[in-house]
């Protein structure tokens, strides 16, 4: 008679994989179907105007994918590192595995890749997300996983960042994560009030709505710089460390920040410097010229004796035109 009957105290069942994000796949299919109808009724519009317009549709609708898209996104801090790691407790069997840790403004996600895939009479393919947002308690997440009876070296990264470890990372990381998903929610309410703003069109205020979404992006960094490089507890598998870095959606967050930001002040200043070039970046020139029409000068015509009118015209055409009196 051996411990456990000579079997190990896990559930049974298929590899918990993480599914593909569905948010994620609804914004991107929202944007694109946007994309796709103002690519149908580009040829319609008419003039030098189009390239114009359809630049700017490109970039206001990937300003606005982009900031509500890293909202959901994993891969703001991510770290991969490639060990022999014990894969189950109360067994002395090793396997070698790739293990990566991916931080998001609403959790983390744990992986574990074997290599190859099929050892110990298993397929070793994980992905785990652990919750920490708002509707979410990371503590009951962590304790499902032991129930599941997940592998150790995914309980011993996500041990890391429960309320209960001393690193306190869990804390760290959670608040500076609500901020920057405060401060982003903002911006894309700022992005919807800089588009409204263009198209009504009051370009002066759209630019300095431009401005503020760049400066809430930048604010969102800053917070998450901030969780970033605190001290934290080492991620040990025997002599192999686990090493995050700044992922994906940090740096393109950063990227679509600047161009907010260049975008404001691009026009902010062609309005104060240039607005002529302005107003045909927009469209608006046009306009214009259907209004210079009536600043041609007028003179009035020779009067006349007869019972005939005599119009206003303008001097580049004079010629009498006349009408009958009824």
């Amino acid at each position: 008679m051996t411990l456990w009957n000579g079997s190990f105290p896990f559930y049974p069942g298929a590899n918990a994989c993480f599914p593909f994000d569905t948010t994620w796949a609804v914004i991107v299919s929202v944007f694109l179907s946007l994309l796709t109808t103002f690519i149908i009724i580009l040829p319609g519009i008419r003039g030098r105007g189009r390239l114009f317009w359809f630049l700017r549709m490109v970039t206001g609708l990937f300003v606005g994918a982009v900031v509500l898209t890293i909202q959901f996104t994993r891969d703001w801090e991510t770290g991969w590192v490639t060990a022999n790691t014990s894969y189950k407790s109360f067994s002395h069997a090793l396997v070698n595995a790739d293990i990566g840790l991916h931080i998001g403004l609403a959790g983390v996600n744990v992986t574990l890749v074997g290599k190859p895939v099929n050892q110990v009479n298993e397929t070793i393919n994980y992905n785990e997300h652990f919750a920490w947002s708002f509707d979410a308690d990371y503590d009951h997440s962590y304790s499902e996983g032991l129930e599941k009876g997940l592998p150790s070296p995914i309980l011993y990264v996500a041990e890391k960042f429960t309320t209960q470890s001393p690193c306190n990372m869990h804390r760290q990381y959670r608040i500076s994560s609500h901020y920057a998903s405060l401060t982003l929610w903002m911006a894309f309410c700022t992005w919807l009030i800089s588009i409204l703003l263009f198209s009504m069109p009051i370009l002066l205020y759209g630019g300095y709505m431009l401005l503020l979404t760049a400066a809430l992006m930048l604010f969102s960094l800053l917070f998450f710089f901030t969780a970033r490089n605190t001290p934290k507890c080492p991620i040990q598998f025997g002599p192999a460390s686990l090493k995050t870095d700044y992922g994906g959606s940090f740096w393109l967050t950063l990227a679509t920040g600047l161009l907010c930001l260049l975008l404001g002040l691009g026009v902010i200043i062609l309005n104060s410097m240039q607005p002529e070039k302005l107003k045909l970046v927009f469209n608006l020139d046009e306009r214009n010229g259907e209004e210079e029409v009536w600043d041609k000068p007028y003179v009035p015509a020779q009067p006349s004796c007869s019972t005939k009118d005599v119009l206003m015209v303008p001097l580049d055409e004079l010629y009498e035109v006349t009408a009958t009196q009824l």
